[in-house]
């Protein structure tokens, strides 16, 4: 019985039918930006409960976001970012706070 030809699959011959270029998927930089309300300590549970980071690496991250305004989170396909920041709005609105976070394109 003979199997249809599909494209991409070695024939019979050993020869490529069609080759198929992969690319890696764009990558975006979370970040969290200061603000006069949202408390440091809940800064660092949010890096470490939804970025997780290190207690240090937390601490480090949210002086950085209150001293210079903003703070690197991480970098992440689009999706995984996107829903990272939503999860960051979500919980921050939860609590009553006005966190912002967004991405960027790396």
């Amino acid at each position: 019985m003979s199997m249809p030809r599909q494209p991409g699959f070695d024939n019979p011959a050993g020869e490529t039918l069609t080759e198929v270029e992969l690319r890696e998927p764009p990558l975006y930089r979370v970040i969290l930006h200061n603000d006069d309300y949202t408390t440091m300590d809940f800064v660092v549970a949010i890096l470490c409960g939804v970025f997780h980071k290190s207690q240090e690496d937390a601490v480090r991250i949210m002086s950085a976001v209150h001293e210079k305004g903003r703070g690197d989170c991480g970098v992440y396909p689009a999706e995984v970012a996107e829903t990272k920041v939503s999860i960051v709005h979500g919980k921050a609105r939860a609590a009553g706070f006005p966190l912002r976070c967004s991405l960027e394109d790396v």
